[in-house]
């Protein structure tokens, strides 16, 4: 295990607990507003908080695990010899990611044909993304972690091709109201995305405080691509489901 001062063992724990209270909070405001937009997007938000409650609960195994895994006396910090186990955060994302791109699929509202098509594809990818990443994210060495890394932006660009020239048609057809906020979806999406192979990168790159630091940026990725994206995509619904003339419950 990493040696920590208290100072990063607070920031990474704190970070843990923040992420894991804004998911919970996250997923009751979206289930809790399923009644104010249409029916024929409340699968949508039914997704978008199945994947913050889904992620509050590996952020809580996270936090017990890394818990277990050091002990803090006087503000002196012991690793116990316990393994912070780094699978839950993958466990999440290969649960979590291909539903973040579902739910916009899901909320455009695509002919059946195309949600089908977009939804397996775009999913299968961000599933890919993840598994490739994973063994880089626990060898022992950086070459392994930079070769691993480099597989799994193949995938990674795949999507991002899709988000800004395969789905441009179908953006362009989404009502005038929803238009400006599904393209923020879209660049939302690969902007906190872009941030996650940065993050992995920074033992790679000689970074003091790795370890503290790749532990936060993902914290903050999750909280903006998942949390901050499924609030785009409740406000795409309320728009969209206004236009149609729907009158909240």
């Amino acid at each position: 295990m990493e040696n920590l001062s208290f100072s990063e063992y607070s920031l990474i724990y704190n970070a843990f607990s923040f992420t894991f209270a804004t998911m919970m909070a996250a997923t009751l405001f979206f289930w809790l507003s399923l009644k104010s937009v249409a029916p024929s997007f409340r699968p949508a938000m039914v997704v978008t908080g199945l994947v913050t409650f889904i992620a509050s609960y590996h952020y809580l195994q996270i936090m017990l695990s890394f818990d277990s895994a050091y002990d803090v006396v006087n503000q002196t910090v012991t690793a116990t010899g316990k393994t912070f186990n780094v699978a839950y955060r993958y466990v999440d994302w290969l649960l979590t990611v291909p539903l973040l791109l579902v739910e916009l699929i899901l909320v455009m509202k695509l002919a059946r044909g195309e949600t089908i098509k977009k939804a397996t594809t775009l999913g299968l990818a961000a599933a890919l993304m993840i598994i490739l990443g994973y063994p880089g994210e626990v060898a022992g060495d950086l070459g392994t972690r930079q070769f691993w890394w480099y597989l799994s932006m193949v995938p990674f660009l795949y999507i991002v091709y899709t988000l800004v020239v395969g789905l441009k048609t179908s953006i362009s057809a989404q009502p005038d109201a929803a238009k400006g906020l599904v393209k923020t979806a879209c660049w939302v999406v690969i902007l906190s995305w872009s941030f996650y192979p940065i993050v992995y990168l920074l033992p790679n790159l000689g970074v003091v405080g790795a370890f503290t630091a790749v532990e936060i940026g993902y914290s903050i990725a999750d909280i903006a691509a998942k949390a901050g994206f499924g609030v785009l995509i409740y406000m795409i619904a309320r728009a969209k489901s206004d236009a149609e003339g729907y009158k909240a419950v």
